[in-house]
């Protein structure tokens, strides 16, 4: 999957009653509480949600610290604000399914 985030956006999280997949979350990494990540919604489940990066390489997700408690979870990322040049609204990715696309 092609990255939606570059490394120096800056982003608007709102919280969301809902969370579903393909979300785009913001949220306390579960293994050193003072860092904030960004992931997206892979899998849902009643009190936990899983995350997965789109560049999935490099990325530490659900597959290195497991599922992520949905109290961790500060907001969905709706708008990146800069750099200007691609600033705008950022919409959920189709059913994420795991799997890289392009």
């Amino acid at each position: 999957m092609v990255p939606e985030l570059a490394p120096g956006d800056r982003l608007v999280a709102v919280r969301w009653p809902v969370l579903e997949l393909g979300d785009l979350v913001v949220f306390r990494d579960p293994e050193l509480p003072d860092r904030v990540l960004v992931k997206r919604v892979s899998r849902l489940h009643a009190t936990s949600i899983e995350v997965r990066g789109d560049n999935e390489g490099p990325s530490r997700d659900s597959r290195e610290f497991g599922p992520v408690d949905r109290r961790a979870v500060l907001g969905r990322a709706v708008y990146r604000y800069h750099p200007s040049a691609r600033a705008g609204s950022i919409t959920r990715r189709g059913r994420y399914d795991g799997r890289s696309r392009r």
